[in-house]
């Protein structure tokens, strides 16, 4: 068995109740490590074409990482996946917290999910086993509920993942609750989970199970060595978490206001972070898995309307900008409500609050009636109302809202209003400022995804951290935030690639980590030696799977387009911001050329190349 892994991943069938198990050999987990390298092979090889997403054919997987489970700090993720119901598309999410880590120590590096149960069920992972329960009496319940009658049947030890109400109700934007205050929140996964009547996922490990690594002492050292460094150099998120970004997005004026309309939007420091402190919403910090960080929030609102209880987690930067600025809302605790309604009912906050920003719009161009509601930018009141139609179905609207930004604004005429690429809501980095992210929005699998992509920022300076490490992939000069060179193109391309590598480790964003520090922990863990070079290669057969995927399920190169909005001057933010269309185009076609898609396809010979000859008829 290799080192650091079970090799063992279930196959588990609804339908029919069977559970099997399959042996991958330590070649394969060399390619393709876990997380979302081996989530998007799962899925291209078992998924049959054209599969409905919330059909029984659909796979749903859960993926953790070669080292998720490990003592690195950061390394507590998971990755869920499957055809997303909101793109028809290859989706991806993930979540970190602690469930990922229990799965991956309770005995499986991967559970794929098929089929349509008859009744509600749950899973349950332990002793390397996967056992399908009844979950009736779970449905329709709170999340709080739930996972405390999970942890009542198999133990307080045990992690849980889930959906809410919008998961059951098949929303489009519903996400995946891990530990209920971590989301995997992208791709509308909850809608896939509700349509395969599976409430939960619930793990618990034991020692007994725990994977074997190669080198245990030399990881734990590591982990060690590394943990107070780690601190030092993310002082920020471990003090403030994202929340402490809104104030200096303003300032610049690249906040995503009024549906994108805007980047500058008066009032908006009342979200900031500090204000979160001054206002006591915010109580204190939480973390994940074996994370020295502690970046999450924790918040609580007593009493009054918009009253908040502190275990569904609090807003971070793209909470607060998807339901509050996006949405024209300035009150805190409101916005703060919002999240906590999202998080509880199972709504990803992006897409939720990006919808509803396009439905606001809608409403005070004369092109949609709320019933009375009063869904206009900067009523809280109506945000909060909006959402639980949203979850619920509930009504015209609330049936409207459930179908994401893109099919709302093209069921009323006007898809001019959904800020959306491939169907996916966009989050909140606005592309009119961080050009080369634009870009990488236009070509992720997924659609619109800040965690596939490169962040012009961290590259704009001679000596950043960011453009050393990069520069173990090749030479790169330091380059303007709102450069669309060639050059910069080079860099979206490396990019891309190193995050396909690190989402399959999977390790959070905000742990910074070096490159030599990764390899030294995989090689810890696994014995795998790799090099700068095996991470783009590794990440790089991610991208191309992803996209044969894509091209599979229809989805081509005409989807690679970014809303005809960000062509265009913010009415009110940073003159400056602004995207050429031809630059625009130009560095598509340069990122095309630079991953060998000949028009935005993948060629036969890189996929051979990269051991990819299994899917060369795919592009048929």
């Amino acid at each position: 068995m290799p080192k650091g892994y079970h090799d063992r991943v279930a196959f588990v069938d609804l339908s029919s109740g069977e559970v099997r198990y399959e042996a991958y050999g330590e070649e394969f987990w060399r390619a393709y490590l876990g997380g979302r390298a081996l989530a998007a092979y799962l899925l291209l090889k078992h998924l049959p074409k054209g599969a409905d997403p919330l059909g029984p054919e659909n796979l749903l997987v859960f993926a953790p990482g070669v080292l998720t489970g490990s003592p690195i700090s950061g390394s507590g993720r998971n990755t869920v996946a499957a055809k997303s119901p909101l793109t028809g598309g290859y989706g991806d999410a993930e979540a970190g917290g602690f469930f990922g880590a229990e799965m991956k120590n309770a005995g499986l590096d991967a559970l794929v999910v098929t089929g349509r149960a008859e009744e509600p069920v749950y899973l349950h992972v332990e002793d390397g086993e996967v056992r399908i329960l009844p979950a009736s009496h779970l449905w329709g319940q709170d999340p709080l509920e739930v996972e405390a009658r999970i942890k009542e049947a198999h133990g307080a030890s045990t992690r849980v993942a889930q959906i809410g109400l919008a998961g059951e109700n098949q929303v489009l934007v519903a996400n995946v609750i891990h530990d209920l205050s971590h989301f995997a929140g992208r791709g509308g996964l909850g809608a896939v989970m509700g349509s395969k009547r599976l409430k939960a996922v619930s793990a618990r490990a034991k020692k007994e199970t725990l994977p074997t690594y190669h080198d245990p002492a030399l990881l734990k050292a590591l982990a060690r060595r590394m943990a107070q460094e780690r601190m030092d150099r993310a002082a920020g998120l471990v003090t403030m978490g994202t929340v402490g970004t809104v104030k200096p997005f303003n300032l610049r004026g690249v906040l995503p206001s009024h549906n994108f309309l805007d980047g500058f939007l008066e009032g908006a420091e009342a979200l900031d972070g500090t204000n979160l402190d001054a206002t006591g919403i915010r109580i204190g910090r939480d973390t994940c898995y074996a994370c020295v960080i502690r970046c999450k929030q924790v918040v609580r609102i007593e009493g009054g309307k918009y009253e908040v209880r502190p275990e569904y987690g609090g807003p971070e930067y793209e909470g607060l900008g998807a339901l509050g600025s996006t949405c024209g809302v300035t009150d805190p605790y409101a916005v703060t409500k919002a999240n906590t309604l999202c998080n509880q009912l199972g709504l990803d906050v992006i897409g939720a609050g990006v919808t509803i920003a396009a439905a606001m719009e809608a409403v005070e161009k004369g092109y949609l009636d709320d019933g009375g509601l009063g869904l206009r930018f900067g009523n809280g009141d109506a945000l909060i109302r909006a959402l639980e139609l949203m979850a619920r179905r509930e009504g015209p609207l609330g049936a409207l809202l459930a179908l994401g930004s893109r099919r709302l604004a093209e069921r009323i005429g006007h898809p001019e209003l959904a800020m959306q690429v491939k169907g996916q809501e966009v989050p909140m980095h606005d592309p009119r400022y961080k050009r080369a992210l634009g870009v990488g929005y236009a070509v992720s699998p997924t659609g619109a995804d800040h965690n596939h992509n490169l962040h012009d920022t961290a590259f704009a300076k001679e000596g950043s951290e960011a453009l050393k490490e990069l520069r173990l992939y090749g030479d790169f000069p330091a380059l303007p935030i709102h450069d669309l060179s060639r050059d910069k193109m080079r860099m979206l391309a490396a990019k891309t690639k190193e995050r396909g590598f690190v989402n399959s480790l999977v390790m959070c964003d905000f742990v910074p980590w070096r490159v030599q520090e990764w390899l030294e922990a995989v090689w810890a863990a696994t014995g795998f030696r790799l090099s700068p070079e095996d991470i783009q290669r590794i990440g790089e057969r991610t991208l191309q799977i992803t996209r044969v995927f894509n091209l599979r399920e229809g989805i081509g190169p005409e989807e690679d387009r970014l809303p005809e909005r960000f062509f265009q001057p913010f009415r009110k933010g940073n003159p400056e911001a602004f995207l050429d269309r031809e630059a625009f185009q130009q560095a598509l076609l340069a990122y095309y050329e630079l991953l060998g898609w000949e028009g935005g396809v993948p060629q036969r010979a890189r996929l051979v190349e990269l051991g990819l000859e299994e899917f060369q008829n795919a592009l048929a």
